[in-house]
């Protein structure tokens, strides 16, 4: 990495030694036990007036270390003198030599971007890389992306219910949306109702798999890594049956459903403490939705950063096309890679040791699958050089629909394939109008459908690569491979292609005018216009300013803030449920980051980003405007205001901006995040309170949602736990920080 990256840390650690503000947390209060209140009870009408707060007790974490090696470096480096003019915040002097010049209190420091870069490693002595030295079993478990048996997927499937389809090809007939095409339909309001139901059974446990070859204990979700796809039509319910079977240790789990709107159906969200209490270990529950929009999306835990852990899968719901193609190859999830668990990473994280904020990725994975330097591991470790990539098939002449996915925990993703150019056709759940690229850049959690022709001879192969950015991401190793093989081609043979030159000088996504969405919306012109027929005019709808920064507490703690507020959230009172009651006059807690933006029918949020970070930035229950974004301050400006690009994910630039705006339809409590599993876990999140008048009588929460938190209780009151949820650590009433911040912002 370049002296570019070092001096982001350099600004952020130096500031934040002199920027410590008064907290209550005291030595080793990371993580909390928790009992339940001594009601522990939660229903629809819960009132939380009169109950106490839970007991909490310090523990010394239980969690096991990791099985293989730490990625911590042994020391700093030599930075280069690379200079981005795209960021003229960014150090543009002399190399920094070791720590010298830094404060005393930071000299020890060891940054992220100081690391040496070892590169993609090389296959022992007579073999390669396109051999795999592990079976898929050892590698992924039970999942077959990233091998040759991986389905093909057609565009629709039948009406069969079961989770299991056919995937000779499509259906002959009518596609179940019927005459709704990209073009002619709006989304949020013409979705059809099949009425069929996708039923699939997730049992969610321990396992040791070796994805890059280095043996380690991971989550899995039916014994896979990733995860099930799973598969529905626009417009069908899927149901999904949660088996909690995580043991040694115990942890709670809960999946969200990234990108679905969960309209009328909030509490399906996924969300601990938000809409659901976790589900305990050896319980089971359902979750039941509406596949309201059609695209490329993935599931993912929503408990601490445990999706970092390995809890994760791609979903596909197939919707009308805006661009042709052959074959659908399916999901491709890209994946910055951890020899440590996540539990001892957000340890590290959240804790005092200020040289462990910024997390360190070891590998970059190509749906699940990569190599590693064995030779860097300790002795102690199993490892197997060339494990195995993972590998696609061509036919020279045909062209192919890939799902890219961004399902890492912190790495901003480079995708490309050499001599092949990306014509992209959707972002998230969005069909855009098609452009073409050679390379597509995905934040967390964002998502990009391309159309590939191949046009290689039949006994080509060439590399599929996806590179983490050394500009905005800390690394060791960036780049992901797999390989594409023709229908002529050697399968054990290595390719000897090469890369497109890749344009690493900024952290944002493609421009916003080259990202138009194929449905136009033009978003509502002021706060109570549900037309689309004029401009947006920012000026005329209520606008909030949100200020994203970091601070150091007075106990040496570090903590991600939404204006000036670190969340926190209670996993055993889910917001959503006091929201559900009724009970409008009670003070919400300050730390929930309640923003209520009342009955308002549409709003404008602006980030400041004050931080030399970029921070991919998620909305729940919504898909948002993007009416502008870059470095700096907003100037009020719209990019193509009749259309702006529409998205469940934007990426927030260091030290710069992001103006979004939300077209207030679906009440409820939707969370608003930076999705780098670390600082969420840190509490960068803010909560949206929409229409709160209607909450009520707007939905009934299932008996079976409340039985969660009957199920939490009762493994919370057996004894004191570690719990680090979405980086939401549950902290008593004289452990919060002083309540002079409003207890809920109100527009």
């Amino acid at each position: 990495m370049g002296v570019t990256s070092v001096l982001i840390w350099v600004t952020l650690l130096f500031a934040a030694s002199i920027h410590a503000v008064p907290d209550f947390r005291g030595p080793g209060d990371f993580d909390f036990g928790i009992r339940a209140r001594p009601t522990g009870r939660r229903h629809a009408g819960f009132h939380p007036t009169g109950h106490s707060r839970p007991h909490l007790f310090l523990t010394t974490p239980a969690h096991p270390h990791p099985v293989g090696p730490s990625h911590r470096p042994p020391g700093p480096g030599h930075g280069s003198n690379t200079v981005s003019s795209q960021n003229p915040v960014y150090y543009s002097g002399p190399p920094i030599i070791g720590t010298a010049s830094l404060p005393a209190s930071l000299s020890t420091i060891v940054f992220p971007s100081n690391l040496p870069t070892s590169g993609f490693p090389k296959p022992t002595s007579g073999s390669s890389l396109g051999n795999n030295a592990l079976p898929q079993s050892e590698t992924n478990g039970q999942s077959l992306l990233g091998t040759f048996d991986a389905p093909k997927y057609p565009l629709w499937i039948g009406h069969s219910s079961s989770g299991d389809h056919n995937h000779g090809g499509s259906p002959s007939g009518s596609p179940p949306w019927g005459n709704r095409t990209a073009s002619n339909t709006n989304p949020y309001k013409g979705a059809p109702s099949t009425g069929v139901v996708r039923s699939y059974d997730f049992v969610i446990s321990r396992g040791t798999i070796a994805p890059d070859g280095v043996e380690r204990s991971v989550l899995l979700v039916n014994g896979a890594f990733p995860g099930p796809t799973i598969e529905a039509n626009w417009g069908d319910t899927i149901q999904v049956t949660v088996t909690n079977s995580i043991t040694g240790p115990e942890e709670g789990t809960a999946l969200h459903w990234h990108g679905m709107l969960q309209k009328g159906t909030p509490y399906e969200d996924g969300v601990p403490g938000i809409t659901q209490c976790p589900i305990a270990p050896g319980q089971t529950f359902t979750y039941s939705f509406n596949a309201a929009l059609y695209g490329t999306t993935w599931y993912h835990s929503h408990y601490s950063a445990q999706y970092a852990g390995g809890i994760l899968g791609p979903m596909i719901i197939h919707g009308p096309l805006n661009a042709e193609y052959d074959e659908d190859l399916g999901p491709i999830l890209l994946t910055d890679y951890y020899h440590e668990d996540y539990y001892t990473i957000v340890e590290e994280v959240m804790g005092t040791d200020l040289t462990l904020v910024a997390p360190t990725s070891v590998n970059n994975l190509i749906n699940g699958k990569g190599v590693y330097d064995c030779s860097l591991v300790s002795n102690d470790t199993t490892c197997t050089p060339n494990a195995g990539l993972s590998k696609f098939g061509f036919t020279s002449g045909q062209s192919y629909r890939l799902r890219l996915i961004n399902a890492g925990a912190e790495g901003i993703q480079r995708f490309s394939i050499d001599n092949h150019a990306l014509t992209v056709m959707a972002y998230d759940l969005v069909p855009i109008e098609p452009y073409t690229t050679n390379v597509v850049t995905l934040g967390i959690g964002q998502r990009a459908d391309v159309i590939v022709q191949a046009n290689g001879s039949s006994s080509d192969l060439v590399w599929m690569r996806s590179t983490i950015s050394s500009l905005c991401s800390a690394t060791t190793q960036p780049d992901g491979l797999a390989i594409i093989y023709y229908q002529d081609a050697n399968t054990t043979a290595e390719p000897t292609s090469s890369a497109w030159p890749i344009d690493d000088t900024s952290c944002g996504n493609d421009a916003l005018d080259t990202t138009v969405p194929f449905y136009p919306i033009t978003p509502p012109a002021s706060s109570n216009d549900n037309s689309t027929t004029s401009a947006a005019a920012a000026a005329a709808v209520p606008t909030v300013n949100v200020a994203l920064n970091f601070e150091i507490n007075s106990t040496g703690h570090f903590l991600w803030t939404m204006d000036g507020s670190s969340f926190r959230v209670d996993y055993n009172d889910p917001v959503l449920m006091l929201a559900a009651a009724g009970n409008d006059s009670h003070p919400y807690d300050p730390e929930w980051n309640m923003y209520d933006f009342g009955s308002n029918q549409s709003f404008v949020i602006v980030v400041n980003n004050e931080s030399p970070i970029a921070h991919p930035m998620h909305i729940h229950g919504h898909n948002m405007f993007v009416l502008s974004e870059g470095l700096g301050t907003w100037d009020g400006s719209v990019v193509n205001p009749s259309n702006p690009t529409r998205r469940d994910v934007q990426m927030l630039q260091p030290d710069g901006y992001m103006a979004i705006q939300v077209d207030a339809d679906n009440p409820g409590v939707w969370p608003f995040h930076c999705h780098i599993a670390w600082h969420v876990s840190g509490g960068l999140y803010i909560n949206i309170l929409e229409h709160p008048e209607l909450i009520p009588s707007a939905f009934h929460i299932p008996s079976n949602v409340n039985n969660l938190c009957t199920s939490w209780d009762a493994f919370t009151n057996r004894g004191p736990i570690d719990q680090i949820d979405s980086g939401l650590r549950k902290r008593n009433h004289l452990g919060n920080r002083a309540f002079s911040n409003p207890i809920r912002r109100t527009l």
